[in-house]
């Protein structure tokens, strides 16, 4: 991942305030117990069975605190670990290993447990043609991480910030006085290259969009029966979109209705962690 210089360059800040969070001056226990010059290793343990992800920003938290420091490791992002598994093994200055560990930890097992949630709500599309989508529902400074742990669990980034993409809810169509406004005003203020999704609650709002020409319409909290409906009616006239009360139960019922993509903030939100540890610290000299 942090072979892509765009990456390096956007995650680097992060990770540092992230260090800069766990060590404000200093290391005061392992300064205390640990040589300042002595190099040694130390075993990276997945605790709990699932899908790894964000293998290289753990390598790289070390990296800023010791650029001497390396990962050796035979897995990859995406891959499916068992508990008790030894990922890999990290080799530094034994005190930066010791300071590095909580935060590379923390990347690890967040980015981890959302990688391993995905990939079990996208198994449960596998039979159709519907595409599993996230949203900006993460975690603040976080997103880049997040998002990034959604694609490698099988999942699909929606619009990573308000920059990339015409999203019209329900306050933008409150605020332009009709679906069919916001939709004219979004048409006349954007690159006529953007697309315009706008999102409905009912049938008689997906009306006015298909009539205002939204290119992709959001289904918005709508049960299976009304689905059904609003996916007939749209046809071939724009992508659709369900939104809200997106469950891993419902999942195979929103696949067989045939939306073409499911949006769940709870891929970020809501994922417990994979939980991993550094053990074993040895000396090399």
């Amino acid at each position: 991942m942090l072979n892509c210089v765009c990456m390096k360059v956007n995650v680097e800040d992060y990770i540092k305030s992230a260090l800069k969070e766990d060590i404000t001056s200093e290391d005061i226990t392992t300064n205390a117990i640990v040589p300042p010059l002595r190099q040694g290793y130390a075993h990276l343990i997945c605790k709990q069975t699932g899908v790894i992800a964000g293998l290289d920003i753990f390598s790289h938290t070390f990296n800023l605190i010791d650029s001497s420091a390396h990962f050796e490791t035979d897995y990859k992002d995406g891959d499916f670990i068992e508990k008790g598994t030894q990922v890999g093994t990290i080799y530094g200055n034994m005190q930066s290993i010791l300071s590095g560990e909580r935060t590379a930890l923390n990347f690890l097992q967040r980015m981890s447990g959302i990688a391993t949630y995905t990939r079990e709500f996208v198994e449960e599309l596998k039979p159709y043609k519907t595409k599993l989508l996230d949203s900006r529902k993460t975690t603040p400074n976080m997103r880049i991480f997040e998002k990034y742990a959604v694609k490698i669990g099988g999942g699909y980034n929606h619009r990573y910030n308000l920059s990339d993409g015409i999203l019209i809810k329900d306050n933008h169509i409150t605020a332009a006085g009709s679906v069919a406004e916001a939709i004219r005003l979004a048409k006349d203020y954007a690159p006529f290259v953007r697309k315009i999704e706008v999102e409905v609650e009912t049938l008689k709002m997906l009306d006015e969009a298909l009539e205002a020409g939204a290119d992709i319409i959001m289904l918005d909290n709508m049960d299976n029966e009304t689905l059904k409906i609003a996916v007939s009616r749209i046809g071939n006239r724009a992508k659709t979109e369900c939104s809200g009360n997106v469950t891993k139960d419902r999942l195979k019922d929103l696949g067989e209705i045939g939306v073409d993509y499911v949006s769940c903030g709870a891929l970020t939100h809501s994922a417990p962690i994979l939980d991993f540890s550094l053990k074993n610290l040895r000396a090399l000299n």
